[in-house]
C-alpha cells in the first residue's frame, strides 16, 4: 500500500473528532475497515482493459496518429465495422458496450437530470472541490506533468471536461450508442491511460509513496466530486436536490466510472452517507505533499477567467463577471485551511453574487416539485445558459488527447 496514504486513526485530531461526533450523533465519520482497506489497495489499480489497447497500439507499431484514427473510426461506425481492428480493442468495446447488472437506465437517466439542473454550477463548485485535492503529490504532480491545468492551458482544460459533461448529461445519451458523450468518455479513458503511463515513467513520479497515477481510488474520488460532494455546497446556493435524486446522481456517476474504467464495485457507495465516508477517509489521510506543483495548478485555474485586452466592452463585463464567480466558489468551497497555501483573489465579490442567485433559485425549485413541466424547463435553460457561456469562453474546440510528451 503507497506510504503517503495513512489510516487516518494515527492522526490523533481525527481520531478525536471521529470519536466525538460519533457519540453525539451514533455517525461514524469512517467507513469500516474493509472498505478503508480496500481504498488504500485500489491506489496501485489501473485500467488493465484499455492498458492493453493502447500498449498495443498506441505505443505499439500503429503508433498515436493511427490509433486515434483507429478509435474514431470504431467509435463513429462501431467495432463490427473495423475488419482489422487488433484483439485488445475489441476486448475494450465488448466491456464498453456492455450493460453491467446494476445499472437501471431510468435511474441512470434521473442521475443525469441532477447534472442539468446543476449546470454551470457543478462545475463551479467541481472545480473548486479539485483544487482543494492539490494539496496532494498523487492528484497534482500528473495534472502538472502533462500540462493541461496548468498555467495558460489550464482554462481550456476546464473548457474540455465541461464539454464532456454537458455531453454525457444530455437526455438519453450516455446510454444511446453513438452518442458524442459515450464517444468523449471513451476518449477520455484512452487519454487516462496514456497520461498514466507517461507519468509512471517519469522521475518525478514514486510508486512506492503514491501507488500508480489515475489510480482507481482516485478515479472513484472524481464520481464522488459529481454526486454527493457538490450536492451538499449546493444546497447552500438553492439547490435543493433530493435523497431520491442524490441517489440517482450516484448511480449515474457509477455507469460514467464503469464507462471509464473504474472498477470499483466492492467499495462504491450504496448510500449518500457512504459517499461522504469515502470522502471523509480522503480527508483524513493527505498527505500535503504537491509543493509547487500544487500551487501552480491551483494558482492557475481563477486566472483564466480575466478579461483578455481584446475583448469588446461587452465581453470584458461578461469575463469580469465570470471571474468573479469562479472567485466566489473558490472561497466557498475550499476548505480555509488549504485555501490558505495558496495565493488567490479574495471571491468576496463572486460570493454575493452567488447569494444572490439563491432566493429566485428556492422558487425554481419549489415550482418544479409543484406543478407538471417545470422541471424540465428549467433543466432545458440551465443547460441553454451553460452552453451559451460554453460558446463564448471556448477559442478551439475539445480534442481529448493525451499530450504528445510530458511539460519536463
Amino acid at each position: 500500500m503507497p506510504t503517503a496514504y495513512r489510516w487516518p486513526l494515527g492522526d490523533s485530531g481525527h481520531a478525536r473528532l471521529r470519536n466525538r461526533v460519533l457519540k453525539l450523533t451514533g455517525v461514524d465519520l469512517l467507513p469500516d475497515d474493509r472498505i478503508a482497506r480496500r481504498y488504500g489497495e485500489l491506489l496501485s489499480a489501473g485500467d488493465p482493459t484499455a492498458e492493453r489497447f493502447v500498449a498495443e497500439t498506441y505505443r505499439g507499431d500503429l503508433g498515436p496518429q493511427a490509433s486515434r484514427e483507429l478509435l474514431d473510426r470504431a467509435l463513429d461506425q462501431g467495432i463490427d465495422a473495423i475488419d482489422d481492428a487488433p484483439q485488445s480493442m475489441r476486448d475494450l468495446f465488448a466491456e464498453f458496450d456492455t450493460l453491467p447488472e446494476w445499472a437501471d437506465p431510468a435511474t441512470i437517466e434521473a442521475g443525469a437530470a441532477v447534472w442539468r439542473r446543476w449546470a454551470y454550477a457543478l462545475g463551479g463548485v467541481g472545480n473548486a472541490g479539485t483544487m482543494d485535492t492539490y494539496t496532494e503529490g498523487s492528484l497534482a504532480v500528473p495534472l502538472s506533468l502533462a500540462g493541461g491545468y496548468a498555467g495558460e492551458r489550464a482554462l481550456h482544460r476546464y473548457l474540455e471536461t465541461s464539454r464532456w459533461w454537458i455531453e454525457v448529461s444530455r437526455p438519453g445519451a450516455i446510454l444511446r450508442p453513438g452518442s458524442l458523450g459515450r464517444a468523449t468518455t471513451m476518449r477520455v479513458r484512452v487519454m487516462h491511460v496514456s497520461v498514466r503511463a507517461g507519468v509512471r515513467r517519469h522521475h518525478e513520479w514514486d510508486d512506492e509513496k503514491w501507488g500508480l497515477p489515475i489510480s482507481q481510488s482516485e478515479m472513484l474520488l472524481t464520481l464522488l466530486g459529481g454526486s454527493v460532494g457538490p450536492a451538499m455546497g449546493l444546497y447552500g446556493l438553492g439547490y435543493i436536490t433530493s435523497k431520491a435524486e442524490l441517489e440517482a446522481s450516484l448511480m449515474f456517476n457509477r455507469y460514467l466510472g464503469y464507462l471509464l474504467g473504474v472498477r470499483v464495485d466492492d467499495i462504491y457507495p450504496q448510500t449518500i452517507s457512504d459517499g461522504l465516508r469515502l470522502l471523509y477517509l480522503f480527508d483524513a489521510t493527505r498527505s500535503y505533499d504537491s509543493g509547487s506543483a500544487g500551487a501552480e495548478l491551483v494558482e492557475s485555474f481563477v486566472p483564466g477567467f480575466e478579461p483578455r485586452p481584446d475583448m469588446s466592452r461587452r465581453d470584458r463585463l461578461r469575463a469580469w463577471y465570470h471571474l468573479q464567480a469562479q472567485s466566489g466558489y473558490a472561497r466557498l468551497f475550499m476548505l480555509p485551511q488549504n485555501r490558505r497555501r495558496f495565493d488567490l483573489p479574495g471571491g468576496w465579490i463572486g460570493v454575493a453574487i452567488l447569494l444572490a442567485q439563491v432566493p429566485p433559485r428556492l422558487v425554481g425549485e419549489v415550482l418544479r416539485r409543484l406543478i407538471p413541466g417545470v422541471d424540465e424547463r428549467l433543466q432545458t435553460w440551465s443547460v441553454a445558459n451553460w452552453e451559451r457561456w460554453h460558446s463564448w469562453q471556448s477559442d478551439r474546440p475539445a480534442e481529448f488527447a493525451a499530450p504528445s510528451e510530458l511539460r519536463r
